[in-house]
């Protein structure tokens, strides 16, 4: 796991920088698609070329190895 932090909600935080908000939404929909394939929902945040996910098991209330291996493969989507 690279760079992502945990923000004051215990949710496992990452900012990804693009050079458009068409570039953002590209990535934004292969997260969403992503995340419907494993069944692991995260809360996604696109402001113009910033996309901002956010990533906790609502049901442990807590961060798992769920939510680990779905950052890893975002960060896979990104590079």
């Amino acid at each position: 796991m690279s760079e992502w932090n945990i923000d004051d909600k215990g949710q496992l935080f990452k900012q990804f920088k693009f050079k458009s908000f068409s570039e953002g939404f590209a990535f934004t929909s292969k997260v969403a698609l992503l995340a419907e394939k494993y069944n692991h929902h995260p809360k996604i945040v696109l402001e113009y070329s910033t996309v901002s996910i956010f990533l906790i098991s609502h049901d442990k209330k807590q961060i798992t190895e769920r939510d680990t291996e779905l950052s890893n493969l975002i960060e896979d989507l990104y590079y």
